[in-house]
């Protein structure tokens, strides 16, 4: 936040807090100094339960110790409440902060944000004061020193925009480098969200600014302490759009005393590398829900009719099961079953057929009979003929290579015109040598799973621009999640893949969370007001059921139109960049994606010394320039945004119009649109 200016009276009490943030400092580096000198209770032995219970202990010190860590950058408490008096049992005023610190003997010095008591820091008004006499919130720098601190009287008839002047304060705040929390300022709409239960699950759709994923990351931190037992069994993931995206918030929850999250992208969850490249219609197919019914039409497909009984000798002895009741043990269990447990069913059940008919001869079989009946020769003869081992490569190959297999199993969910785009050119002699795209390792994910069930499941989910994930992405994800909750976070408008999902019930459906709680933000805190009435001129076009989002702050100069031409094109935005350099913060030139190589060239030859996103991991810790690639840019924020012709970002793909409002949407304080040719006609 920036530096707040007190009056003379005030200098003796701020000095008495920064006593007492030193004093909380040290408290907490002795809090760390003890988990890291804790002897980690070691089992004696070598069973796997104990190394694993060994290893469990070890983890746990660890992440115990890196969660204690005193971060340089991160102020240790940000308000203080002061109750009435016998609010609270022997303690009347409290700290709050990113952490829970006590002095060693018990007593609190620093309050967790999360905590009960915390709560109303937040919510609390003048109408409803939850015995709450001031609350008083304190500015920091960019290097954690303490520099002021704002006090606001929830009692007496004089209403104060002191809350609102601190928020701007703090959104204002210059920033380089990645995303920071806003534990501080989480406003009242906000904080609903973030203190919600585990279950029923959560979507967000949260116009640009309204800060919906740091909702999204403070709910998992909020999560984590009010249910950290339940959520460990299963673990929390987050998925982001991209590596950019995820380096961006990476600091967030480390910075809120949370370090063991899982931060990836869906194709690192799927974790099949992609090797081939599909078309855009095909991969738009590939992405559809029908794909679901064909793959499971392809796999059963594979399942045949027993033409004749079993034999199964024993001796003498003679078995015969004949061909009608095989069919009817098979039709049985196609209803009731996955492939590969019905695969080991039928052994069973023919085995036991024939254990019925050993009983009635009067002998005594036990179950190690009934497991050599289902080894036995016969019934692998049957199994191999009837319902045959397969994987899921097997049969993609095999539906993708194949026109009349694909044809059968398409049935009428696919046109004529749609197979032959789904079927390969030029298929590979086999599906040992197939190479795969991103929607086929999705397809090969749903395959999977139709042949043999993962019973594993997430505790929790968060799925961030979550707009843009097909429908087999979210089936994919669904299956990770299945007895977990999920925080959904996303902006229709924003919707930018040919194969998104479309509503947010659709989402939900997919993701088989339908009863998931939707919730609205449109209360745009970080865009300026002029900015997002700018973009929102797109918005009957690209989203025309969205309402249209409000801003909170109005910045003179905030939007700057220059019209170029062609000739001055380039020079005009190295100027524009200049001058945003004058100014404190993170500056953004973002372009299409075949243009953006060229102007990042161009602002090097000038000396500027920009980074290009997407090129290594912390691009933005390194510089406060940087040029962005069109498509990478959703989900970030800059101070300082320049928007170099837009018209090319439009064209540039399919859904080019939403494209450009996630584009125009991401600066927190001021936005230069510069361009040769015409602008969109909504925006003209």
């Amino acid at each position: 936040m920036a530096e707040t200016t007190l009056n003379p009276a005030s200098t003796a009490e701020l000095e008495a807090e920064r006593v007492f943030l030193a004093e909380a400092k040290a408290a907490l580096a002795r809090m760390h100094q003890e988990v890291e000198e804790r002897d980690v209770p070691l089992i004696g032995g070598e069973d796997n339960d104990e190394r694993f219970t060994n290893e469990a202990n070890e983890r746990a010190k660890k992440m115990r110790t890196q969660a204690l860590l005193d971060l340089p950058d991160v102020p240790l408490f940000f308000g203080l409440l002061d109750y009435e008096v016998g609010t609270i049992e022997d303690l009347d005023q409290i700290h709050i902060g990113r952490r829970h610190v006590h002095d060693g003997s018990g007593v609190p010095l620093v309050i967790d944000w999360r905590a009960p008591v915390s709560v109303p820091f937040y919510r609390a008004t003048r109408s409803d004061r939850q015995r709450l006499v001031l609350r008083r919130r304190y500015g920091f720098s960019d290097h954690a020193e303490l520099t002021g601190f704002e006090d606001e009287s929830l009692i007496g008839a004089v209403e104060t925009d002191q809350a609102d002047a601190f928020l701007r304060a703090e959104i204002e705040r210059p920033r380089t480098g990645p995303m920071r929390d806003i534990v501080a300022t989480i406003q009242p709409e906000q904080d609903d969200l973030v203190r919600a239960a585990l279950h029923p699950s959560v979507c967000v759709q949260g116009a640009p600014g309204t800060g919906k994923t740091a909702v999204g990351l403070h709910r998992v931190a909020y999560l984590l302490y009010t249910e950290r037992e339940r959520l460990s069994r299963g673990g929390v993931v987050i998925v982001g759009p991209n590596r950019s995206f995820l380096s961006y918030i990476r600091k967030v929850l480390p910075a809120l005393g949370e370090v063991d999250v899982r931060q990836i992208t869906i194709d690192e969850l799927i974790s099949q590398p992609a090797t081939a490249v599909d078309d855009a219609e095909a991969a738009r197919l590939k992405s559809d829900a029908r794909m679901a019914l064909v793959l499971r039409r392809a796999l059963w497909s594979h399942i045949g009719v027993p033409a004749e009984g079993i034999l199964y000798s024993k001796g003498s002895q003679r078995y015969r099961v004949h061909d009608y009741e095989l069919a009817e043990i098979v039709s049985a269990l196609r209803e009731s079953t996955r492939y590969a447990p019905g695969r080991d069913a039928l052994a069973q059940r023919v085995a036991h057929a024939v254990l019925v008919q050993m009983e009635r001869r009067g002998e005594s079989p036990d179950d190690r009979v009934q497991n050599a009946v289902a080894r036995s020769k016969p019934v692998k003869a049957l199994l191999d003929a009837v319902w045959p081992k397969v994987v899921p490569e097997q049969v993609l190959h095999r539906l993708l290579s194949d026109a009349d297999f694909l044809s059968q199993c398409a049935g009428e969910e696919f046109t004529a015109a749609e197979c032959a785009a789904l079927l390969w050119q030029k298929p590979a002699r086999s599906w040992k040598s197939a190479k795969w795209s991103a929607a086929d390792t999705l397809l090969l994910d749903e395959l999977n799973d139709l042949i043999e069930r993962d019973s594993g499941s997430l505790g929790h989910l968060v799925l961030d621009e979550a707009q843009d994930l097909s429908a087999m992405q979210l089936r994919a994800l669904s299956r990770r999640c299945r007895t977990g909750s999920a925080t959904v976070l996303g902006d229709l408008a924003q919707a930018t893949t040919p194969w998104a999902a479309g509503s947010w019930a659709q989402v939900l459906a997919h993701l088989e969370k339908p009863d998931a709680v939707i919730a609205e933000l449109d209360r745009g805190f970080r865009v300026p007001e002029q900015i997002i009435d700018f973009a929102a001129k797109l918005l009957p076009q690209i989203a025309p059921t969205l309402g249209t989002p409000t801003g909170v702050r109005t910045i003179a100069d905030a939007l700057t139109v220059i019209a170029t031409d062609d000739q001055t094109f380039t020079e005009t935005l190295i100027t524009s960049c200049r001058a945003a350099l004058t100014t404190e913060g993170s500056v953004a030139l973002i372009a299409a994606d075949d243009r953006v190589t060229t102007l990042y060239d161009a602002l090097l030859a000038a000396g500027l010394k920009p980074a290009l996103l997407g090129a290594t991991e912390d691009e933005m810790d390194t510089t406060r320039l940087v040029c962005v690639p069109a498509t990478l840019a959703k989900g970030l924020e800059f101070d300082s945004v320049i928007v170099a012709e837009p018209s090319e970002i439009v064209a540039a793909e399919p859904r080019g119009l939403q494209r450009l409002y996630v584009v125009l949407t991401r600066a927190v304080s001021s936005l230069r649109v510069v361009h040769a040719t015409p602008l969109p006609e909504s925006l003209g």
